[in-house]
């Protein structure tokens, strides 16, 4: 994993300068989500690691798939990916990416895990106090998970702050045993 995204660095920030510089950032970051979901298919994998194609026909091969999907300077990424033996690598270039777009944006993705289906209002006054705290644009998503029994689990980035009853009662149980 590590390695995989010390490989990845280089071409997500390249890729992300590139999109910054024209203002582009949402167009690229479908690109490449759309290119690490076609290198992620079995078949295309089959495709990518074949040692009886030369590096062009894989390049030419999967921006065929893509199709319009990929303007020129899209196309001529995957080109380089390929010449470079990094296509596979595009799943963790995608996730990279997106990371990098939102810290630029100034925006994070906070998922709300409750025992219970939570209001409007309380969603509303959540969002707002997790904006105010992470002082970024936040994009609240919940959903409900009847084993947590009460309280919530919020994962803000890297960030997890879980307040559940089944995770206070692992934690009670966990200390009891030490």
């Amino acid at each position: 994993m590590a390695e995989l995204t010390t490989l990845a660095r280089p071409y997500a920030k390249a890729a992300f300068e590139a999109a910054l510089g024209e203002s582009a950032l949402d167009k690229w970051s479908n690109m490449l989500a759309l290119s690490a979901a076609i290198s992620s298919e079995n078949g295309m994998s089959v495709v990518l690691t074949s040692p009886s194609l030369s590096v062009e026909q894989i390049a030419d091969s999967f921006v065929e798939v893509c199709g319009d999907e990929l303007d020129t300077k899209g196309q001529n990424f995957v080109r380089l990916l390929a010449e470079n033996k990094r296509l596979i690598l595009l799943p963790e270039i995608s996730s990279m990416f997106d990371k990098l777009k939102a810290n630029q944006e100034k925006s994070v993705d906070v998922e709300i895990t409750t025992a219970f289906e939570i209001s409007s209002d309380v969603s509303n006054k959540l969002e707002q106090s997790l904006k105010d705290r992470l002082q970024r644009e936040i994009k609240l998503t919940s959903k409900v998970d009847k084993s947590l029994i009460g309280g919530a689990i919020i994962r803000a980035g890297d960030n997890v702050i879980d307040s559940s009853i089944r995770g206070k009662l692992f934690k009670l149980a966990e200390s009891m045993n030490s």
